[in-house]
């Protein structure tokens, strides 16, 4: 694993918590986030694509997107902003509804400034640690948080 990355599985049953050094301002980190041309660049583990189709980045606001998986399989995703502080903060909540993924889970996305570089820690919080457990299991999550962290990493260094 890269030494800018790490995964913390042992701390909370029921989160997944990603933690990345990305050589790039917390400016531009930000940037990467929150500007839905930018994440079409590097959501998602290795080998994914995201379609976006609405981002209203606002609390109460709604980001739909398809995650379109290296299989062929199209995963829907529904994202509703809880809040934004720019450029500290992001909190929402991932899933609900019939018409996306059975994936359920509150994400907080810190980014410090970390001496002109950005330490971005990416915690995941499930209604239990069963449905975090099965998340990984049926998901991969926890690799796959990593390696969109590494995405994004990639992408915000060449900004920069």
């Amino acid at each position: 694993m890269d030494e800018k990355s790490s995964i913390d599985l042992n701390n909370n049953p029921r989160e997944i918590v990603g933690t990345r050094v990305i050589d790039a301002p917390r400016e531009i980190v930000w940037q990467a986030w929150t500007d839905p041309k930018h994440l079409a660049q590097w959501w998602g583990p290795i080998g994914f694509t995201t379609t976006t189709s609405s981002f209203d980045m606002r609390p109460g606001g709604v980001w739909r997107f398809v995650m379109h998986g290296p299989d062929g399989r199209d995963y829907q995703n529904r994202v509703t902003f809880i809040d934004i502080v720019k450029p500290e903060r992001i909190v929402y909540r991932h899933g609900g509804g019939d018409d996306v993924e059975p994936v359920l889970f509150e994400t907080t996305v810190v980014f410090e400034d970390f001496g002109g570089k950005t330490r971005l820690v990416w915690t995941g919080k499930f209604p239990t640690a069963d449905q975090r457990t099965a998340v990984i299991k049926n998901y991969g999550a926890d690799k796959g948080l990593l390696q969109t962290m590494a995405r994004l990493a990639e992408f915000a260094e060449t900004k920069s």
